[in-house]
């Protein structure tokens, strides 16, 4: 029907397949950004036998439409009450706008377009279309710090690094034949079937740098060594946070170029491929966040350390401060921009993002001045104990003068 669209989630985008015209007019009353789904490259695949033949002709007669989900679209899932299906992870709903009623609404009569095919291939497309989000706010990322990701590898002599740049740039090669052909064939895989293994050692490489800097900060005593390693955590730490962003980038790469792969020599594994994907990008997002986290959790305590001595340590304590607050803005804006808030949401991960975002509206408020008001008011205090030390010894120096002069009295007196 003309006035009927299925909904389909699969916990990162919404798709809204059906008649182009409905499907155009439910996503503007809604006011949803939207972009095509490619739900015609599911034709080609999906051509033998009388299902998939079926599956074919009703995509003929249909579009779909994809849209991040955010809160706001996050909120269309309860507003319709999407139902699991038989494709594992994902949701779907019928809606129209039945007789002359305006809104729409959930229609609970079957329709043709939750063949399984459909939605199995669907729930594939949905998948890259995430993941090429997903890239291209790491690219967004990686062109706001100070150092891009480029000239940081470029900066370092060890091979595990110097692979990942030629990597990259097959990777890069692949997914812009990918644009022109609109598929993955066999040469255009061939070239890119080892870059997994490289980037992962890539991966390993930056997790163990960060873990490196973290244990430094824990052995370190002194604040004058604590205020150096938490310098180059700050330093350092930006430029592995940078590597690890890259890797994370071409890793999707590849999964998109794997899903096509699939789709184009096994579509009927498509399924199952998506779902291990997705298991394995858990892992990573896992895997990185624990590790950042740990480097947050040991600045934290350098600067709970450095707080209480800056009364002898009016320099140093301040800088170990503002370089704890650097870094938890910087692994809060990278946890942001590769979905780790967003997947974990965690009460600890929470209470980072909110104290990372006092530290940098306090920063932008004072500018240059809170390192130095910082300074100030240690040098206040230590030239209060001082102050009050010296009047403390005036006031022993005069009593013992006192003193002395009542015993020279007594021994006039005798």
């Amino acid at each position: 029907m003309d006035n009927e669209i299925q909904l389909i989630s699969d916990g990162d985008g919404l798709a809204v397949i059906g008649n182009p015209t409905a499907a155009d007019r439910f996503l503007v009353s809604e006011g949803l950004p939207s972009k095509d789904l490619g739900l015609q490259r599911l034709g080609s695949a999906l051509s033998a036998g009388a299902a998939a033949a079926q599956a074919g002709s009703e995509i003929a007669a249909n579009s779909g439409r994809w849209v991040q989900l955010t809160k706001e679209s996050a909120q269309l899932v309860d507003k319709f009450g999407l139902m699991p299906s038989k494709t594992p992870g994902v949701s779907h709903a019928m809606v129209g706008q039945p007789g002359s009623i305006k809104s729409w609404l959930q229609i609970t009569k079957g329709s043709a377009v939750t063949n399984p095919a459909i939605l199995a291939g669907a729930a594939g497309i949905m998948a890259q279309l995430a993941m090429q989000q997903s890239i291209k706010e790491i690219t967004d990322y990686l062109a706001t710090i100070d150092e891009k990701v480029d000239d940081v590898l470029r900066a370092q002599k060890d091979a595990v690094l110097a692979r990942m740049i030629g990597v990259g740039f097959v990777i890069e090669e692949a997914m812009t034949i990918r644009e022109q052909r609109g598929r993955v064939d066999e040469v255009t895989w061939s070239k890119v079937q080892g870059a997994p293994a490289s980037i992962a050692e890539t991966q390993a490489y930056a997790l163990r740098q960060l873990d490196a800097l973290a244990e430094k900060l824990e052995r370190k005593t002194t604040i004058g060594d604590l205020a150096r390693a938490a310098k180059e955590a700050e330093s350092k730490g930006r430029e592995w946070l940078a590597v690890l962003a890259r890797c994370f980038q071409l890793q999707d790469a590849i999964a998109v170029l794997e899903l096509d792969r699939v789709l184009d020599a096994s579509p009927g594994e498509l399924d199952g491929h998506r779902l291990g994907l997705k298991a394995a990008r858990q892992n990573r997002l896992d895997l990185i966040s624990r590790c950042t986290e740990r480097l947050m959790a040991r600045m934290d305590a350098a600067a709970g350390t450095a707080n209480t001595k800056v009364l002898l340590h009016p320099m140093d304590s301040p800088a170990v401060v503002q370089s704890s607050n650097h870094v938890s803005i910087a692994i809060v804006d990278f946890h942001g921009r590769l979905g780790i808030e967003r997947a974990r949401e965690s009460s600890e991960a929470r209470r980072w993002a909110e104290a990372a975002k006092e530290a940098r509206d306090k920063a932008l408020e004072t500018g240059a001045d809170g390192l130095g008001a910082a300074r100030r008011l240690g040098n206040e205090t230590l030239g209060r104990a001082k102050w009050a030390t010296g009047k403390l010894s005036s006031r022993i120096a005069e009593r013992a003068l006192r003193r002395r002069g009542d015993d020279e009295e007594r021994d006039e007196e005798d």
